[in-house]
């Protein structure tokens, strides 16, 4: 049983009235429990700005199950949703005046790293910025400009108004970035989260999934949320990370973790000229362990598509590729996949050959 059915169960038992709506009356739990649920990631991130408001609200429209979120604080503690802290890659904080002197060379998880970043920023001046396009020479620029800054409490209100729009639930997958660098600034992402999400009606009772590529981080959070409540939690696995695949890797990661969340390469890998290879055994041996399965990440554009799948046009957005490619990693059995794209998820989802 995957995490929603599990959550689905446990509030049934408690007689939840919520978990009605969530469960009982929404396509995110009605259908049959083993299949794979579409994570937007960074909301419909392919075809608007990355973790605004609109590209949520685009995602849940497109009829994803679980909306992707990444964390970094302000200077007072905000837990805003950015990818990075660094944040001139994905807004105009660089066309700022007022802001020059901001600008800093800084050592985050061993890497050097230059621009402005979150954490020297109050919440109140973080609203100035204006999202930009991460990817603009293959998404394009049109709505540069546009969007404010969001933080969690405002991703978790659209939900809910979407939700009572709709009657569709929908989950949250918020991931926790860089969390030990955070704390040795004294802005620990763990229990700020924490508050946030016990803070709200919705959010104590909805499927959640906290992410972070830091064992320490997950580890942590298993002493404050126990297993078989409303909370997953999900260890991203890097493409570099594959020690934590092997026997006793994966072992020590159901230790801790009810997902797994593995750079899709993990999963199927690609052959000498760029094709998709035959599958391992990755799938089979995280289940035997209990894990769920949730690669990360789709995208609709060729320089992510392997090659030998069916490209039309001249364009760089291939959505025939795309949907053939994630069917064939849901072919795997994967309890989930994360894609920039959730229509086109949900899409491979419905076709027959998905499953």
């Amino acid at each position: 049983m995957n995490v929603a059915g599990k959550w689905c169960a446990w509030q049934a038992g408690r007689g939840m009235v919520l978990a009605g709506l969530l469960c009982l009356g929404s396509p995110l739990m009605a259908q049959a429990l083993p299949d794979a649920r579409i994570y937007a990631h960074r909301g419909a991130s392919a075809l608007l700005p990355e973790h605004t408001l609109p590209a949520y609200a685009q995602a849940i429209a497109d009829g994803a199950h679980y909306i992707e979120l990444d964390l970094v604080p302000s200077a007072d503690g905000v837990l805003v949703v950015r990818h990075e802290n660094e944040l001139s890659a994905s807004t105009d904080v660089a066309e700022h005046r007022q802001f020059r002197q901001r600008r800093t060379r800084k050592q985050i998880d061993g890497q050097w790293v230059e621009g402005w970043f979150s954490e020297d920023f109050t919440w109140e001046e973080l609203q100035q910025l204006r999202a930009r396009e991460r990817l603009p020479e293959l998404r394009g620029t049109a709505f540069d400009g546009q969007f404010k800054l969001a933080r969690l409490e405002e991703v978790i209100a659209l939900v809910v108004s979407q939700v009572a729009r709709s009657g569709r639930g929908v989950g949250l997958a918020p991931e926790l970035k860089h969390p030990a660098y955070f704390r040795s600034l004294g802005l620990a992402l763990e229990p700020r989260v924490l508050q946030v999400l016990a803070a709200d009606p919705y959010t104590r009772v909805a499927p959640i999934v906290l992410q972070s590529f830091e064992a320490d981080s997950l580890k942590q959070l298993r002493q404050q949320v126990p297993r078989g409540g409303n909370i997953a939690l999900l260890q991203l696995v890097d493409s570099d990370q594959g020690q934590l695949l092997s026997p006793a890797g994966l072992a020590g990661v159901a230790a801790y973790a009810d997902v797994l969340g593995p750079e899709r390469r993990h999963v199927i890998a690609r052959t000498a000229d760029g094709r998709l290879a035959a599958p391992g055994d990755l799938v089979s041996r995280a289940h035997a362990l209990g894990l769920q399965v949730v690669p990360w990440t789709f995208r609709p554009e060729q320089p992510y598509l392997p090659a030998g799948l069916p490209i039309s046009g001249e364009g760089l957005r291939h959505e025939a590729a795309a949907v053939a490619e994630m069917q064939a990693y849901l072919a795997t059995g994967i309890d989930g996949l994360m894609t920039d794209d959730p229509a086109l998820g949900v899409r491979a989802l419905q076709a027959p050959a998905a499953r």
